[in-house]
């Protein structure tokens, strides 16, 4: 019988590792950017931060997804084409599977390898979906395969991945999404909202060391794939949420003067140092509308969770 999953690699990285870490640890704020956390051993650390306690907000999103699905069904139909960025292990989306139907699913990660077996695990749970898995960088563009059909779509992007964006991306991806999905397209999305900082710091700092395993991951992929000369122990990981900018930045902080090399490049480090790896924003709904009116797309809904935790938005292309 043959499978439902087609895969398709677009080879990804318009910018590889060895130019992201040459050109970011060569500027006076040294950073890389947070797309380089997904190797396959970065995407798993992922999947195990959505599992610690500090981290509010996976329980928080697919209890909505769960309680709304049929309502969102009811704005979007069924039979949509639904185009999932970012898809890591596909774990969401099967939340909605069964009110959306959709005719086709496409799932879009930089992991490849990751992607191919989160799709095929999919596909044993849902034989009668058609699985176009896209190995792609989305931050950049949503190439759709081939065999995608020619009807109206819904992207699908979970999460707080929009927060990754700094503003001004961040409206530019969403008229990317908006020119991706197309006349009659959908948008549904998730955005984590401005919150106390205690509760921010205590989900991005968890008492398990996880999240900051993944930060440090990082120098395990530039040691590992890029022969570098890197004390992965002389640095450690720092998140804290930046109110003025209304953000959560992750750091690796030099513990002490250091020199990593790479090939001819040679990065010189002072104690307290920081990379700066990412950035988390954080959305009122208001400064949310106002980004996805200024990226082409109009409210349809929107579901806020209690205490206003996080939101999820349906949209559609002006």
């Amino acid at each position: 019988m043959l499978s439902n999953v087609s895969f398709h690699d677009h080879k990804p990285e318009n910018l590889s590792l060895y130019d992201a870490v040459v050109q970011g640890l060569s500027q006076e704020s040294k950073m890389i950017p947070p797309k380089f956390f997904y190797d396959a051993k970065g995407s798993q650390l992922f999947d195990a931060i959505c599992n610690q306690p500090e981290y509010y907000l996976p329980d928080i999103e697919q209890g909505l997804y769960k309680k709304f699905a049929g309502e969102i069904a009811s704005h979007t139909g069924t039979g949509r084409v639904v185009i999932e960025p970012g898809a890591g292990s596909l774990q969401k989306i099967r939340l909605l599977l069964d009110a959306l139907a959709p005719s086709a699913y496409v799932p879009m990660d930089i992991s490849g390898e990751y992607l191919r077996d989160a799709s095929h695990q999919l596909a044993d749970d849902y034989p009668w979906l058609k699985i176009h898995a896209a190995c792609v960088d989305f931050t950049h563009s949503l190439p759709l395969p081939a065999p995608v059909p020619e009807q109206s779509k819904l992207a699908f992007f979970p999460g707080s991945s929009l927060g990754n964006f700094h503003r001004e991306e961040a409206q530019i991806f969403l008229h990317m999404i908006a020119q991706t999905v197309g006349t009659d397209g959908m948008l549904l999305i998730g955005v984590d909202t401005k919150k106390p900082p205690v509760i921010l710091d205590a989900a991005y700092n968890d008492e398990a060391g996880v999240t900051a395993e993944f930060n440090l991951n990082l120098l395990h992929r530039i040691e590992n794939e890029l022969d570098a000369e890197v004390d992965k122990d002389g640095f450690d990981h720092h998140a804290y949420y930046n109110r003025d900018e209304g953000r959560v930045e992750m750091h690796l902080v030099s513990k002490q003067e250091q020199v990593v090399k790479l090939d001819e490049h040679q990065f010189r480090f002072f104690p307290g140092e920081t990379v700066h790896t990412e950035c988390s924003y954080k959305y009122t709904p208001d400064e949310f509308f106002q980004l996805a009116s200024d990226a082409g797309f109009r409210e349809v809904d929107h579901w806020l969770a209690d205490d206003e935790l996080f939101a999820i938005y349906l949209l559609a292309v002006e």
